[in-house]
């Protein structure tokens, strides 16, 4: 590598067994202030719902705290599911965020409802609707110049120009992306099957727009670091066990970590879990600095954005902290 990569921070706000809700939002605000430090360059949240293990539901609300507790760092989502929510009503609260918190707001949209349909219904979705382009591009015109004698304002939000960024799990989202001249972020930390392709359409069908005159792909990765390796895996069964309550069903708080992790899921489960989490870097600072850079030839990136579902606070803390060394220490980054 020849340039420097930015380095970015997914938080989902997570609730550990034992802990509540209340704690989840202060270790965020505490993660958010360490990561400023360690020379994170955003701190993105994402939108869930019904969800008793993350308390990131209401996100803007919670990207207004983060941004109120940390001076320069960007805060954003990743994303905002834009089908749950009016336009314009996006506009105002990123609007409002990027009035309160000038240059420092990001908005990442997704298409996926965020929830079940139980969750679709009491969101008063369309379940059958299908507008996200369309809605994306009235985001657009709500975020962007002032348009006096416009028979709707977003107030505040005109002309905030609030960076957008496309989130996808698909190759729709790349295809999107390119067309409306957006950056875009691949969720390969839980979907990575369409990864490589996804990258490459997004680059080859770019259109450069007002705002982005080239690419810029954003690279989703797990990390569990830790100062001794075995710790390291260790700490990583809690979202393995996660990941495989929430494809069986049962989603519940985030689970303690296991020595045993093949005595709670099944092989067939754990093959699934292990194939949707395989974009992760885990071990000691030697081992995730070398993980990271392989990642970073392989899928070339402009930028990562580092996520860890991971019990204990403190180990989370560590965790971004020695990725942040390995982030550091690659060639062309400056610490």
């Amino acid at each position: 590598m020849t340039h420097a990569i930015p380095y970015s921070v997914l938080d989902l706000s997570p609730v550990p067994e034992g802990s509540d809700a209340a704690d989840a939002i202060a270790n965020t605000l505490d993660l958010a202030r360490h990561a400023e430090g360690w020379g994170y360059h955003r701190y993105w949240m994402a939108e869930h719902h019904n969800m008793p293990g993350i308390a990131s539901a209401a996100t803007a609300v919670l990207i207004g705290l983060v941004a109120a507790h940390t001076k320069t760092i960007r805060v954003g989502a990743g994303g905002i599911m834009l089908p749950n929510h009016a336009p314009l009503t996006v506009a105002e609260a990123f609007g409002t965020l990027a009035t309160a918190f000038p240059d420092r707001i990001d908005l990442g949209l997704g298409r996926a409802p965020g929830g079940d349909g139980a969750v679709i219904r009491a969101l008063r979705r369309d379940p059958m609707a299908d507008s996200f382009p369309q809605d994306v591009v009235e985001l657009q015109d709500y975020l962007g110049p002032p348009r006096e004698g416009a028979a709707v304002r977003a107030l505040p939000g005109e002309g905030t120009n609030v960076p957008i960024w496309m989130l996808g799990s698909s190759l729709f989202g790349a295809q999107l992306a390119a067309y409306l001249g957006l950056p875009y972020t691949f969720a390969s930390h839980f979907a990575p099957g369409d990864l490589t392709q996804a990258a490459a359409i997004y680059r080859e069908q770019f259109r450069p727009s007002a705002s982005n005159d080239k690419p810029r792909f954003m690279l989703a990765v797990n990390v569990f670091a830790a100062d001794d390796s075995a710790e390291a895996h260790y700490l990583r069964t809690t979202m393995q066990l996660a990941f495989a309550r929430l494809r069986g069903g049962m989603p519940g708080k985030l689970p303690r970590p296991t020595h045993d992790l093949d005595a709670e899921i099944s092989p067939a489960m754990r093959r699934m879990v292990d194939e949707a989490l395989r974009v992760s870097a885990v071990g000691n600072l030697a081992e995730i600095r070398e993980q990271l850079a392989g990642m970073i030839d392989t899928y070339r990136p402009d930028e990562v954005i580092l996520t860890g579902q991971i019990h204990e606070h403190a180990a989370r803390l560590r965790s971004f902290e020695l990725a942040a060394e390995a982030m550091q220490s690659l060639p062309g980054q400056t610490a």
